[in-house]
């Protein structure tokens, strides 16, 4: 009999502890989940991304390890984005990262009002309505601004310096993200008649339709063709290799010298995201985006493709150069 109880007794000991584990982890607090939700595809956002799980690092929160994040892409496809915020938020995500065009960070704010958005946004978010003010953005929404429409002028002055016999030079623009087309629009036409540059307006929204807007660039004689779009970016590659075929010069941001750009100026992107990620991990720890000011860039960068030059038959001024702040060769 005490050798039956006995046993009885271990085995229920034994049961017990065996169950602890599991009680002790459901009592622990969920670990919190971010979504990611971008207009562009994942396959050119690779570099951004690392820069958010950097910054998101510098707050101690670390990918699978103490925070899960839900990655959504909308290829393009702006009309998507509010059908994939809504289905983020049934997720019950903590923080919600957005960017890619500035049309697809609003849907995501008319869709979410009520969890902490961070953006990134490549134009004014204050003139296109996004936040109240830079230094409080107020609601639920924070972010980095990058400013690239406004750096045109500054852009195409570089330009002017390395291709001096430049007259005409094609803006290559992408409709589906009218914010950002409107901004280089203006800002292009206006540098472009202190420059004495006159500026042809090219769209595309597809791949072919890239393709279709160098052709037509080239038979409008332009000297080269600017491009500075989320959609572009992560098409950085094709733009690279049609600049080639087309033997015409591409310039815009920084970021797309190293996939073969002849040059680009402005802030860095992945630093950018990398601010983001740090405001992402400083809203999990409980404080509120509008009281996050939105981040502008500080330092801007001149990025020159030597290598693209010379297939490209060009050479570039020593003056130039020697500015430069990453030159590939």
């Amino acid at each position: 009999m005490f050798d039956m109880r006995r046993r009885e007794f271990i085995t229920l000991l034994g049961g017990a502890a065996a169950a602890w584990p599991f009680t002790a982890r459901a009592q622990q607090p969920a670990m919190p989940v971010v979504g990611s939700l971008y207009s562009v595809s994942a396959a050119g956002w690779d570099d951004n991304m690392a820069g958010m799980r950097r910054g998101l690092s510098e707050t101690g929160f670390i990918e699978g390890r103490n925070v899960a994040i839900e990655y959504r892409w909308a290829d393009g496809q702006l009309d998507r984005m509010r059908a994939m915020a809504a289905d983020l938020i049934s997720r019950k995500v903590a923080v919600i990262l957005a960017g890619g065009s500035n049309t697809g960070v609003r849907e995501v704010i008319a869709a979410a009002q009520t969890i902490p958005i961070v953006f990134t946004s490549a134009v004014d978010p204050v003139a296109t309505g996004i936040v109240a003010s830079l230094a409080r953005p107020g609601g639920n929404a924070t972010g980095v601004t990058f400013i690239g429409s406004e750096l045109v002028a500054k852009q195409l002055e570089l330009l002017q310096e390395l291709i001096p016999s430049a007259t005409k030079i094609a803006a290559l623009t992408n409709p589906s993200n009218p914010l950002m087309e409107r901004g280089v629009i203006q800002n292009a036409q206006a540098a472009g008649r202190r420059l004495g540059l006159e500026i042809i307006v090219v769209n595309a929204t597809t791949e072919s339709e890239i393709d279709a807007a160098f052709a037509t660039a080239v038979q409008q004689r332009a000297s080269a063709l600017f491009a500075d779009d989320a959609y572009f970016t992560s098409r950085r590659e094709l733009l690279a290799a049609l600049s080639l075929r087309y033997a015409l010069p591409t310039f815009g941001v920084p970021h797309n010298v190293a996939a073969g750009a002849l040059m680009g100026y402005g802030a860095s992107i992945p630093d950018a995201y990398r601010k983001a990620g740090v405001y992402v991990g400083r809203i999990l720890k409980g404080e509120r985006p509008g009281d996050l000011p939105v981040q502008q860039p500080t330092k801007f960068e001149l990025a020159i493709n030597l290598k693209s030059a010379r297939a490209l038959g060009l050479t570039v001024p020593p003056t130039l150069l020697a500015r430069a702040d990453e030159v590939i060769e």
